[in-house]
């Protein structure tokens, strides 16, 4: 499976746990060696960009 058939929200806000910082969802960037994929994600409050695994990202909430 190739990252342009992965389904990775884009776009959308979320925030780490109930009470985290929010961040941007962007591109998915690699798939690991543990099928898990690596997404790019930007923090609203610093612009800091980091990488993020699909499966943390996607039990976290939308951003309130």
């Amino acid at each position: 499976m190739g990252l342009e058939q992965i389904s990775v929200p884009v776009g959308q806000i979320k925030q780490f746990g109930n009470f985290g910082v929010p961040y941007i969802v962007g591109e998915p960037k690699e798939i690991l060696d543990d099928g898990d994929v690596l997404v790019k994600i930007t923090l609203l409050q610093s612009g800091e960009e980091d990488f993020y695994k699909l499966s943390s990202l996607l039990l976290d909430p939308e951003a309130e």
